[in-house]
């Protein structure tokens, strides 16, 4: 039985109601994430440079003057995990800047 006009276009407009909502949901969705992706992130730059620049700086004053500063010398080998592990500090600070 054919239907009649009155219920093809009540179809069609359901159709493009609810093609509308999809979209204003994924326009809201994006607009969502270029927030999150807009957040402040000034500090970054702030923080890793010099946590990269004391674990340079601990490595060299170590390897030059370690057996005459106390404490270094009492920390022996560890220095260089300490030195590596501010690097590494560094560079994973790294990663958060945009």
């Amino acid at each position: 039985m054919p239907e009649s006009k009155v219920r093809k276009e009540a179809k069609s407009k359901t159709r493009k109601k609810q093609s509308e909502e999809l979209e204003k949901a994924r326009k809201e969705r994006r607009d969502r994430k270029r927030l999150a992706a807009n957040t402040e992130r000034r500090w970054v730059p702030w923080v890793f440079i010099p946590v990269g620049l004391l674990g340079v700086l601990w490595m060299v004053t170590w390897n030059l003057a370690g057996v005459h500063i106390e404490f270094m010398r009492a920390l022996g080998d560890w220095n260089i995990l300490i030195a590596l592990g501010l690097i590494i500090a560094c560079f994973s600070l790294m990663t958060l800047w945009k």
